[in-house]
């Protein structure tokens, strides 16, 4: 029977490749979880699961160098913003904080960087759990498949994206409150569930200095790995939560990911959007934990 005692996660800091990363941390028993981040955000956003799901396992969320509290080391000088970079980082961090081999689980950009620290050290990872992993659609292997204007439009936005000063002046006018809620009310099924909380997990550390910097090297990366090369490679079984109300990563080509043979299980949340973790954690939570519970039994970890 699962306690009703929450377990409050505690704040800690590790080093990584001389950077300061932040990650928290509940739970004394039960095999391993790593949660990670999507895109713009931090440990915070899994502040409705970490609590629940520590009371059946140990639970770590860890903040993604150049966002939340983590360091935002300068682009392409101090350290190249990727996924291979985030992958590595991931690994690290299982291996040298966790201890031992854990269920790796993302959203959306965070799944794909689970996907990659799972193929770069399968020893590690028990296993891979995607909530509305981020597809990639602005990848430049998918310009094909995009309408006609924003093919014809894609080497005049490329252009413009590299101007740093131009994209720390956009990034000025989003990191505001108006601004960031009205991104997470596109993002949420239920628009109750963007609130002023919410909305000030993801502003607070876009006002660190260096933010501007990471967010423009993010939207300039048009390569590197995409869901369907990484599952291939995946040793582990993987389970895809995904939002059939999600505006940003269409659950039509979510589906296309099933017919990967790692991919277990594919589980619809009817009318919820990108963040199923914080929209609808009742139901998140227990998937989570019953699916941990039944592949740790039949994972080897070794």
């Amino acid at each position: 029977m699962i306690s009703t005692d929450l377990v409050q996660p505690k704040n800690l800091v590790c080093q990584w490749e001389g950077f300061s990363i932040r990650y928290q941390t509940a739970g004394t028993k039960g095999i391993p979880m790593v949660l990670i981040h999507g895109f713009g955000s931090s440990c915070e956003h899994w502040r409705k699961n970490i609590t629940v799901l520590a009371q059946t396992n140990r639970v770590y969320a860890l903040d993604l160098i150049g966002f939340g509290q983590s360091a935002k080391p300068e682009p392409d000088k101090q350290i190249t913003y990727n996924f291979e970079t985030w992958g590595h980082q991931v690994s690290t961090f299982v291996r040298e904080v966790v201890g031992e081999p854990a269920f790796l689980v993302g959203n959306s950009i965070g799944g794909v960087v689970a996907l990659q620290a799972a193929v770069n050290t399968p020893d590690l990872s028990l296993g891979t759990i995607l909530l509305n992993c981020a597809l990639r659609q602005i990848h430049d292997r998918k310009v094909a498949t995009q309408p006609l204007p924003r093919r014809l439009g894609r080497p005049l936005l490329k252009k413009l994206l590299k101007n740093k000063a131009l994209v720390r002046w956009l990034f000025a006018k989003i990191a505001r409150p108006g601004a960031i809620r009205n991104f997470l009310q596109q993002a949420y099924g239920n628009k109750d569930a963007v609130t002023e909380e919410l909305v000030e997990i993801l502003l607070q550390p876009a006002r660190d200095p260096g933010a501007a910097d990471v967010f423009w090297a993010f939207i300039n990366n048009f390569t590197g790995p995409l869901p369907e090369d990484l599952l291939p490679q995946l040793s582990c079984p993987a389970l895809i939560l995904w939002g059939t109300a999600d505006r940003w990563e269409p659950i039509a080509l979510g589906r296309q990911l099933r017919e990967f043979p790692a991919v277990k299980e594919f589980i619809a949340l009817e009318g919820v959007g990108h963040c199923p973790q914080d929209e609808v954690p009742e139901q998140v939570n227990p998937l989570l934990q019953d699916w941990v519970a039944r592949y740790a039994s039949i994972t080897p970890t070794s």
